[in-house]
């Protein structure tokens, strides 16, 4: 009975140590998401503005650009698909991952090829144990993003999108990422970014039912769109990476906060069971004293007579 009682306790001691670590990395990351938040709120109206700009332009002239115009039968399309460094956040990677797998079997489902690229550790672990192609991957800086993080992202998405060439071209630029919607829900999302969806983007921008002023583009609308194009989907890439950090540490605070929880109902059910070897050890100390009284006074009657 004591080696069980011993067992219960050193349980305790294991649990409660895991408690603490869980309810540290809760509160680490409860801090976090503040400034997560922020970030993307500042970010939201430059990459708002710039699509607004990049919708102007468009519906300005008749200029066939990549940025704006689509292919006649595409064929290639790129997935640029983020996840987390790190673990210990819930399906946050998971259902990024499911989202991506989903995206990318609807595109091969149109007779597109598709090349994937990877923000995180996560998902480059997932696609690298299946032996999977990549056309190029970043990882260490999912939590805190910069935008010479994102300007690294988009470097080569830009020069796919821009070459013609049927081996390293694309026709189309998706990016699947966790939409921050709040503290309790982020949302797995995938969007297209090119070619430009000029409708979705006056319903982004709020523009849709707008009379757009008329405008003269020097030294031309298509120089104007090739400057825009980087600042767009770099601004686009930020942004996602900003809603994905916030949304990792929304998710990594509430599956650390679960369990915590759970060890601490973990940590009471041992309890009660080490009270419970405790006083039957304790019940079977009782009796072997008062058994050993009894026979020890039985002998003393016996010698008496």
């Amino acid at each position: 009975m004591g080696a069980q009682l011993r067992v219960y306790k050193r349980r305790i001691r294991s649990v409660t140590a895991t408690k603490k670590i869980t309810k540290a990395m809760e509160m680490i990351a409860a801090s976090r998401i503040v400034k997560a938040q922020r970030q993307v709120a500042a970010s939201t109206p430059y990459a708002t503005e710039l699509t607004r700009a990049v919708t102007a332009v468009a519906t300005g002239s008749t200029t066939k650009h990549p940025l704006t115009t689509e292919a006649e039968a595409p064929a290639r399309a790129a997935v640029l698909l983020v996840t987390s460094d790190r673990g210990l956040a819930g399906g946050y990677s998971s259902n990024a991952i499911k989202a991506a797998e989903r995206l990318t079997e609807r595109l091969r489902g149109e007779g597109k090829e598709v090349d994937t690229y990877i923000v995180g550790r996560k998902g480059v672990a997932y696609y690298g144990f299946r032996e999977r192609k990549v056309s190029d991957s970043w990882t260490g800086f999912t939590d805190s993003p910069t935008y010479a993080d994102a300007k690294q992202v988009a470097a080569p998405l830009i020069e796919a999108i821009q070459t013609e060439t049927a081996e390293s071209g694309v026709d189309e630029l998706h990016i699947v990422f966790t939409e921050f919607v709040s503290m309790m829900t982020q949302t797995p999302v995938d969007n297209r970014m090119l070619p430009l969806s000029l409708e979705k983007a006056q319903e982004e921008t709020g523009t849709k039912d707008q009379i757009l002023p008329l405008f003269d583009f020097e030294p031309s609308a298509e120089d104007v769109l090739d400057a825009l194009l980087p600042r767009y989907v770099e601004s686009r890439i930020y942004n996602a990476l900003l809603q994905s950090a916030a949304s990792e540490h929304a998710a990594r605070r509430r599956a650390m906060k679960s369990a915590t929880d759970n060890a601490g109902e973990l940590i009471k059910s041992l309890s009660r069971l080490a009270n419970a070897a405790r006083q039957a050890e304790i019940t079977q100390e009782i009796s072997e004293i008062v058994g050993g009284s009894s026979a020890l006074a039985d002998a003393t009657a016996g010698s008496d007579k």
